[in-house]
């Protein structure tokens, strides 16, 4: 249950980073489209990750779920920065799919850990631990098996270079 006006600020800007990111990663990239839906996924999440730590109701302090709020802000600027400055040269756009990707399974994983603790009798430590181990496993291999295509997929940019980049 929300106990707080930024509780529901919280709730409506994840729910809005996960419709952001179901739209961003079928499109073509590059394009005008995928660059506005990018900056808003990248602005809702950041939103998600600050007012994360304004809520202590689960656990009365700083928990594992405020850790997790900083390694998907930290995953977020990875995938910024890259697309920012074009930097490294060869290898941003390969940088920028996975750290972008990495923060869109972590949404999913927090979505579905969320959703999983308030199924009736659900056990909370377990429930959260076989959301995120199922999203994180599924994702991990999702994103290898989805680069070379996706980063094809780059619109007009020269992607040869960024598949030489391992995940």
């Amino acid at each position: 249950m929300i106990h707080s006006w930024l509780g529901y600020i919280h709730i409506s800007a994840a729910t809005a980073a996960l419709v952001f990111g179901a739209f961003i990663f079928p499109m073509v990239k590059g394009s005008n489209l995928h660059k506005v839906l990018g900056y808003l996924y990248a602005s809702a999440l950041l939103v998600t990750n600050v007012t994360a730590f304004g809520l202590y109701h689960l656990t009365g302090h700083f928990g594992v779920f405020h850790v997790a709020a900083i390694v998907s802000f930290l995953t977020l600027i990875a995938a910024l920065i890259p697309v920012i400055t074009r930097r490294p040269r060869k290898s941003w756009l390969s940088l920028h799919y996975k750290y972008t990707s990495w923060s869109y399974v972590g949404l999913l994983a927090a979505a579905l850990s969320e959703a999983a603790v308030r199924l009736p009798r659900a056990p909370f430590w377990p429930a959260v631990a076989f959301g995120s181990a199922i999203f994180f496993g599924t994702g991990g291999w999702l994103i290898a098996r989805m680069k070379e295509r996706t980063v094809a997929r780059a619109w007009p940019i020269s992607h040869k270079a960024a598949l030489d980049l391992p995940l």
